[in-house]
């Protein structure tokens, strides 16, 4: 479920892109930080769900 949230958020991405929403200089260069932070953020979501379901 993760991996097709980051391909609707590239696909929204794109689109908002080639619409003149987000300017050109924004790229992947400057954003791919926030794929890492998403990335861990649903692992830690993850674990804390997996660890409230242990303790019930």
């Amino acid at each position: 479920m993760f991996v097709g949230f980051i391909l609707v958020l590239a696909g929204a991405f794109f689109l908002l892109r080639n619409f003149g929403f987000i300017p050109r200089w924004y790229g992947w260069s400057e954003l791919w930080p926030l794929i890492l932070i998403a990335l861990g953020l649903a692992m830690v979501g993850d674990s804390m769900r997996k660890r409230a379901k242990r303790g019930k």
